[in-house]
């Protein structure tokens, strides 16, 4: 079994402390796992080009853009387990994943049937940022297993709050339990 999780924060907060220790549950149960930081990744933004979509959902995966894309597809296409994790700003997901999700056009048809969870840390509300996260799992036929939600003012402020590590052991407990 394969986890890929993919954090779209700017800075290494709240976000990335969950997204690592989903990892390390991971990898401490004998599960692959890949934990890609967006923040240093190049990605530029989708220019709405359409060469992605030709072939329809029988399409390559071929983007027109050669950035770090190249190398992030096969990972996701890989995986059984993906987990996308965000902070929140404005009650919705951060312009990092978002660019990131509207990159992955070339393969959305290619994740069907793949189990899929989000993270969301936000400091008052996680607004729409899980919802928008579970559309994005219904839009690509992925199976939803759930999310964590945390509120958190300070970088790492979430790594002493054990309502966090319940959560994160539940939904790992639900990938395990999937995969069986």
């Amino acid at each position: 079994m394969k986890l890929i999780s993919v954090c779209g924060s700017p800075r290494n907060g709240n976000t990335e402390w969950i997204l690592k220790q989903l990892h390390a549950m991971a990898l401490s149960n004998g599960i692959t796992s890949d934990l890609i930081i967006l923040r240093k990744r190049e990605i530029e933004p989708c220019r709405g080009c359409l060469a992605c979509e030709k072939g329809g959902e029988g399409r390559k995966g071929i983007c027109a853009i050669k950035d770090d894309m190249r190398d992030i597809y096969p990972r996701l296409l890989e995986a059984d387990l993906i987990v996308y994790g965000t902070p929140v700003y404005f009650e919705m997901l951060s312009g990092l994943l978002k660019n990131f999700i509207d990159r992955t056009c070339p393969i959305w048809p290619k994740l069907q049937g793949k189990s899929f969870a989000g993270i969301a840390v936000a400091e008052e509300g996680i607004g729409s940022a899980i919802e928008n996260l579970r559309t994005y799992a219904s839009v690509c036929n992925m199976k939803w297993a759930g999310g964590v939600t945390a509120l958190a003012k300070k970088p790492r402020q979430v790594a002493g709050d054990e309502k966090i590590i319940g959560q994160l052991e539940r939904l790992f407990s639900g990938f395990k339990s999937s995969a069986a």
